[in-house]
């Protein structure tokens, strides 16, 4: 499956929730965020029917987002019916980490490979701040966990904020020391289009783009910084599945209809 571009399309994010148990500070504003109604939300049926035509299509790599992925309810069974598609060849999970240590051995049952743990510090006073509510070890336990279930390769996603080089330093020391890869995210700003490439990742990086975003309420979006959305219940999946292939843009611009808690950034 190619774009306009010649690029190859073969990676699906899946947001299945905009909620999480976190507020981090780059992600959600203080005052709180406008949740999703219920009935918007895309049932498990929904998502693994969507993700069955996308593989058909050439999506090989599909990853689980929210919000946090882990307070949906249900998600083991979500990640058993994914797991049995034909064609995925790997099936992966972005998460805080806070309810990990809970689900990691489940998840791996189900056919989850690996997860990404956000990780922005070791600092457990600084881990709060930038949480609003967060629990640096339940983070860590997860972490532990994630290893033992076999969720490996373990990556770590942090967010620069303009730490001290001390700081960053001692990030990168810890994940050596556990055999984490490390991966920073450089903070980003939808509304304005500021952007750029991951270090030690893909992301960022429009010349390359594989992916799509389907949304927790259903929209399918090319771009993260682009307003175009394709609603699958509106349009029916394989139609708004081809105007966001069709319509990928060459290079992201900015977004001023969503928010990084709602669309799995």
């Amino acid at each position: 499956m190619y774009d306009r571009f010649n690029r190859k399309i073969n990676y699906l994010r899946i947001s299945v929730t905009d909620r999480c148990n976190l507020r981090c500070t780059y992600c959600m504003p203080a005052e709180g965020i406008q949740l999703m109604k219920h009935e918007e939300i895309l049932s498990f049926e929904e998502i693994a029917d969507f993700t069955r035509l996308a593989v058909s299509q050439g999506i090989t790599k599909v990853r689980l987002t929210g919000g946090e992925p882990l307070v949906r309810k249900g998600i083991v069974d979500l990640v058993t019916m994914l797991a049995q598609i034909e064609g995925v060849q790997e099936l992966a999970m972005t998460t805080n980490g806070q309810l990990l240590d809970k689900f990691a051995t489940d998840l791996k049952k189900a056919g989850l490979k690996r997860v990404n743990i956000s990780l922005d510090t070791i600092n457990p006073e600084r881990y709060c701040q930038i949480t609003r509510n967060g629990t640096m070890d339940k983070v860590l336990n997860g972490i532990e966990a994630a290893r033992q279930a076999g969720l490996t390769p373990v990556k770590i996603n942090a967010v620069l904020m303009g730490e001290p080089t001390q700081e960053i330093q001692q990030l990168k020391a810890f994940c050596k020391a556990h055999d984490l890869s490390l991966r920073f995210i450089h903070q980003m700003n939808l509304q304005t289009g500021e952007f750029s490439k991951v270090e030690g990742g893909e992301g960022g990086n429009c010349k390359r783009c594989n992916r799509l975003r389907l949304l927790a309420n259903g929209d399918i979006k090319p771009c993260l910084f682009s307003d175009l959305a394709y609603n699958i219940r509106s349009w029916g999946a394989e139609k708004a599945l081809n105007l966001a292939i069709g319509n990928k843009p060459r290079s992201g611009t900015f977004n001023q209809s969503g928010e990084f808690y709602n669309i799995g950034g």
